[in-house]
């Protein structure tokens, strides 16, 4: 034991997707490539708050899009389409911006339903399977694309694409990259590695691409691995953990400071912070079908959908 260990924080169940939502008959691409003989019907991501306060959420299993009100008692199926979303992220201008596996990069209309290609191929092939994305403060969008990689075969990649238009691959060496954050200057980026089952700290390079990339975290346990990413204001890092039913708060340090345990199954998928003065935690458990929270007393850093 390196460390003390983290103070426990509870949760408590935010909202719940209703019965009149969930598939029971329907065969899912996803869920036979990912699960296998694991059935859903749902499996939520890609939380994000909009500026109305309103939480939107994933069912990857099933290609649709959610819309939670900020109280949590009213839900609504935003679109509904041929694809896996994956992650989700809202651009200050209001567009919904997805990383689909299916189909690569996507918007979403979140007034008409509507959803476009936005970006669905490198040098004129698809991508192994986009799995996460956010946006820097000028607006470059930065996301991972993990497929089927992992130990066996360390090929995921990093990218960035620019405001300008420029795409580039800032790494291709991970094992299953997941969940993605900037730190507070932005000059880093904290990856998920899924199947290394650690929080890789990847520094950019002032001109381009990154360098002395290595292991932040290591974590152990678990049936799954690191997934989502959030941070606060004080440059902590909240990790959602993947078959342990927490989310850990790790200091800038790497320090563990909180464990935040799921009062619903293991599956904590991902983390976003909203509420009143961004001071809640809400964490997505998918085996469930939940948005659990928590209350935080250091705020969340506001997204580009907020700057």
């Amino acid at each position: 034991m390196l460390f003390s260990p983290p103070s426990d924080l509870t949760t408590s169940v935010f909202a719940r997707i209703p019965d009149q939502f969930r598939i029971k008959d329907r065969p899912s691409h996803w869920v036979k490539q990912q699960r296998g003989s694991r059935s859903t019907d749902c499996f939520l991501e890609g939380p994000s708050f909009d500026r109305q306060g309103r939480l939107y959420v994933v069912d990857v299993a099933y290609g649709r899009v959610f819309r939670i009100s900020p109280d949590g008692q009213k839900i609504d199926l935003v679109t509904e389409y041929d694809g896996e979303p994956n992650g989700l992220k809202i651009h200050k201008d209001g567009r919904i911006f997805i990383a689909d596996y299916k189909n690569g990069i996507m918007i979403l209309n979140p007034e008409s339903g509507a959803v476009t290609p936005y970006l669905v191929e490198v040098e004129g092939a698809a991508f192994k399977g986009v799995n996460d994305l956010v946006f820097s403060s000028n607006g470059d969008l930065y996301f991972t694309d993990q497929g089927l990689t992992g130990l066996h075969d360390p090929t995921g990649r990093l990218y960035r694409f620019s405001v300008k238009g420029k795409l580039e691959c800032l790494l291709d060496t991970a094992p299953s990259p997941n969940g993605l954050v900037l730190s507070r200057e932005e000059n880093l980026i904290y990856l998920n590695v899924t199947r290394a089952n650690a929080v890789w700290r990847v520094p950019l390079l002032p001109g381009g691409g990154a360098m002395k990339v290595g292991t932040f975290i290591q974590l152990s346990g678990g049936h799954g691995g690191p997934d989502g990413l959030a941070m606060d204001e004080a440059g902590n890092l909240v990790v959602a953990h993947v078959g342990m039913g927490s989310v850990w708060v790790f200091s800038p340090l790497g320090e563990p400071l909180y464990r935040i345990r799921s009062c619903q199954g293991l599956s904590t998928t991902n983390v976003a912070y909203g509420g009143e003065g961004n001071r809640t935690l809400y964490i997505t458990e998918s085996d469930s079908g939940c948005v659990l929270h928590c209350p935080m007393e250091i705020q969340g850093r506001d997204l580009y959908s907020h700057m």
